[in-house]
């Protein structure tokens, strides 16, 4: 505790990060207004008490649908990139066991993932899938997969051969023992860094789609699509894209801050240097 309390970055990092989430949890209920209500007598109202974000071309409360999209983006990128980590971890946790056959079907299935650029591989994805929620973290969860699959397989083949790990072999435990309660906690670190920068990463992944038209769909409100509704007016009603890029990019600096100080602090070489 001492030693995250020292580093500025997580600190920083976690903050904000708190912040969003307690604005994201908690806002829509202190809201008075609705994502969808509508005030046709208040379109593209700019900022002011009433509205502080603003209002949108068909006079909805930028603030209130800010808050309802953000709590969407974020539960989509969380649940795809823990996804993600659980399958893609147990996948390289067996590839590093048992070699073989095993290790090169999960490595090769691994490669021809990566070999896709990340947001095109999501694009394609969406295209055979459909457009929805439930897609969108599908292929949030397919993106990742293959990124905590190649980390987990190569951080535990650094292992799996320590004193302690054949000790526990020499003692008789079963494979899923071992990999559960020796080699995971001892690769849990590196797991949980590049889960931290996943969500990052995973909600502008969602908020592009959106943009685009094949994430959220239309009534449900999502960060992206309101960038993409603010777009066609930016001249007139400048506060709604910028307010909502805001939004992602405070969301994302917190994130990535937060994910750099648990680096620093899992990592000795660094942690020495705090």
């Amino acid at each position: 505790m001492t030693g995250f309390l020292s580093n500025r970055s997580a600190c920083l990092g976690a903050g904000i990060t708190l912040v969003v989430i307690v604005a994201v949890a908690a806002g829509p209920y202190l809201s008075v207004y609705s994502p969808t209500d509508m005030d046709f007598l208040a379109l593209l109202s700019p900022p002011g008490w009433k509205h502080p974000f603003g209002t949108d071309s068909f006079g909805r409360d930028v603030l209130t649908r800010i808050l309802y999209g953000a709590r969407v983006s974020i539960l989509v990128s969380v649940t795809g990139v823990c996804l993600a980590s659980i399958v893609g971890t147990a996948a390289g946790l067996l590839a590093a066991n048992f070699g073989g056959w095993i290790e090169a079907v999960v490595m090769r299935a691994a490669d021809l993932l990566l070999s896709f650029p990340s947001f095109v591989l999501a694009l394609f994805l969406m295209v055979v899938l459909g457009f929805s929620i439930a897609s969108v973290t599908v292929a949030i969860m397919l993106v990742y997969l293959p990124i905590f699959a190649r980390l987990s397989r190569n951080t535990a083949t650094l292992v799996k051969d320590e004193p302690w790990v054949q000790a526990a072999r020499l003692f008789g435990q079963p494979v899923h023992s071992i990999l559960a309660r020796e080699i995971l906690p001892n690769i849990a670190a590196p797991i949980l860094v590049q889960a931290a920068t996943g969500v990052a990463f995973g909600i502008i992944i969602e908020a592009g789609l959106s943009f685009l038209g094949l994430g959220v769909q239309p009534p449900n409100p999502s960060l992206g699509s309101i960038m993409a509704d603010g777009r066609e007016y930016f001249a007139r009603a400048p506060w709604v894209l910028t307010m909502t890029g805001l939004t992602i990019s405070t969301a994302l600096l917190g994130l990535n801050l937060l994910s750099d100080g648990m680096r620093d602090l899992m990592d000795p070489k660094l942690r020495s240097r705090i």
